[in-house]
């Protein structure tokens, strides 16, 4: 275990975690499959109102929670943001200010670099960030990205050749989109393909809030394309890749067993969010951050303060929603009934290895969760950063 030096955070109580998960009529839409409401929890934490038809899995998860930390994968990260697990078993890892991505092998925590990603401009929150492998990696494969270049936010997609000598393995990147605002903040940058085969990804409005309201924007947002960049069939407004709008800074996607979608989202200064997704809704930035009065936009089935989560990367595992925190340096478990949530959140890992990016589901009951010490805002120890590798309940 690495103690790091800051004060250790203990597990929050329910008031530091409020739990206000609502529900709303309006910003829905058709296409996607996804139920039309969230449930209602009291400001207690406690679950009212759950949408029906939680599977065993989901029932059990409620029950309190654990995570521990089983080893260290690698170390020696520099500013590590996106995360993909290859169908061996290892893990391909992108640096937001190298520019580069490298593979891990998950036995003995050897680096490899594939190569740099040509294009790539980082600065302030901009940069490689996300990364997706293709539905169909093990005929094509193609590794998907997304970054920030000298204009824009875009998605590439390169030939990894494992057969072409250490950094020269990644092909040309091919632009799938482009067009996404860029800016020295909320960037957005989560890639994932989805259960249909779509690819999602989430943008941030770079800080010009109007952006996040306007539709025919593409910053703010949650964006549904095919595999080749276009607007993907059954997206709610005809001919937009625009899946669900009134973003501040989508961070984390996620589906659960019954291929919902889920996504974590900055706040400002009072409420970060996770949100369930409907194809259409409204979430409510820059009028609403958190719950809202009225009927208009779609609440979140959880909040933080600001202070505790920063949320990055989700990850879905056995009825769970697993949050990595930034700013709040810890690893957030937030159950799920349906598109509700289950029990108020639960904390782990609090201060123990400082900010926690990304997470991604290992097989069974495991999670690799990925820390961000390196990124300019942290505290880097020794080792830092580092992909560590879960147990969790």
């Amino acid at each position: 275990m690495i103690v790091r030096g800051r004060t250790v955070r203990t597990v929050l109580a329910t008031a530091t975690a409020l739990l206000l998960a609502g529900c709303s009529s309006g910003g829905g839409g058709g296409g996607g499959g996804f139920p039309p409401a969230v449930g209602r929890t009291t400001p207690g934490g406690t679950a009212a109102g759950s949408s029906p038809g939680a599977s065993p899995a989901e029932t059990a998860a409620a029950a309190r929670g654990s995570a521990t930390v089983l080893r260290t994968v690698a170390e020696g990260l520099r500013t590590p943001w996106g995360l993909a697990r290859l169908p061996g078993g290892d893990l391909l890892v992108s640096s937001r200010d190298d520019g580069t991505i490298t593979r891990i092998d998950t036995r003995t925590g050897g680096k490899t670099v594939l190569g740099t990603v040509s294009g790539v401009s980082p600065a302030g929150e901009g940069g490689l960030l996300g990364i997706a492998l293709s539905p169909d990696y093990a005929s094509d494969h193609l590794v998907y990205a997304y970054f920030t270049s000298a204009s824009d936010n875009r998605i590439v997609r390169m030939r990894y050749d494992e057969r072409k000598p250490a950094g020269e393995q990644l092909g040309a990147p091919d632009t799938v989109f482009k067009g996404i605002p860029k800016g020295f903040i909320h960037n957005g940058g989560r890639i994932a393909f989805g259960p249909d085969g779509m690819l999602y990804a989430g943008t941030g409005e770079s800080g010009q809030r109007g952006l996040a309201q306007d539709r025919k924007s593409l910053g703010g947002k949650i964006l549904r394309l095919t595999p080749e960049g276009e607007p993907a069939p059954g997206d709610p407004f005809p001919g937009s890749p625009v899946y669900s709008y009134g973003h501040r800074n989508v961070q984390g996607l996620a589906w659960d067993s019954r291929q919902r979608l889920f996504a974590s989202e900055f706040g400002q200064d009072t409420w970060d969010e996770l949100n369930a997704i409907v194809p259409g809704g409204d979430y409510g930035w820059p009028t609403a951050e958190g719950t809202s009065p009225g009927s208009r936009f779609r609440d979140p089935l959880a909040q933080w303060h600001t202070d505790d989560a920063s949320p990055s990367g989700i990850a879905y595992v056995n009825g769970v929603i697993w949050m990595a925190g930034l700013k709040g340096e810890r690893l957030w478990r937030v159950p799920l009934k349906g598109t509700a949530a289950a029990a108020a959140p639960e904390s782990f890992l609090a201060g123990r290895y400082g900010r926690l990016r990304t997470v991604l589901p290992a097989g069974g009951d495991r999670l690799w969760l990925v820390t961000s010490n390196t990124d300019g805002r942290g505290d880097p120890a020794k080792g830092d950063d580092r992909v560590l590798e879960l147990r969790v309940r």
